[in-house]
């Protein structure tokens, strides 16, 4: 029932993913949320982001940001680390994953979303046909939409893990 929202990947955060394994994968794109993804709601780019993107940047991958972000706050984290982005993504629709592909010169097959919302992010990436990596939120103060949407999320994630586990025993 749920399946179409469950990730590839569920990790504690995206600053500990094996990006060496996906490149060796055969990974080079890779689209990020921002927000909460990559540092607390509206905050600007840190000192470990801007080295994290040019670690990234330095192992071959070329990224994206795709938020459904206002421009001001997307194009002042996109400008501190260096890299194109998509505001105002409308995410999940599958519009903005696949113009954010096209920005950087990658397509379904070699490219990565890595989000912290289910119901958007993940939902949208999977409905594009992404390989899609959800991370646990960086700060739990948000907007009271997305506080709601997390109590629905639990369920997913609920079933999500009950899978894994039974999958992991199989």
């Amino acid at each position: 029932m749920f399946k179409g929202f469950y990730p590839d990947e569920y990790v504690d955060s995206t600053y500990g993913i094996d990006f060496g394994r996906l490149y060796k994968e055969g990974y080079r794109g890779i689209l990020f949320d921002i927000d909460n993804t990559l540092v607390p709601h509206g905050a600007r780019a840190d000192e470990a982001a801007i080295q994290f993107f040019e670690k990234i940047k330095a192992m071959g991958f070329v990224c994206c940001l795709i938020s459904n972000n206002k421009l001001k706050r997307v194009k002042m984290f996109g400008d501190d680390i260096q890299v194109k982005f998509i505001e105002d993504a409308k995410k999940p629709s599958i519009k903005n994953y696949k113009k954010a592909m096209s920005l950087i010169g990658t397509n379904v097959d070699n490219t990565i979303f890595v989000g912290d919302q289910l119901f958007t992010d993940i939902y949208g990436a999977k409905r594009t046909g992404l390989r899609t990596i959800l991370v646990k939120p960086i700060n739990p103060k948000e907007e009271i939409q997305i506080v709601l949407k997390r109590y629905l999320e639990k369920i997913v994630l609920y079933f999500y893990e009950k899978e894994i586990k039974k999958n992991d025993k199989d």
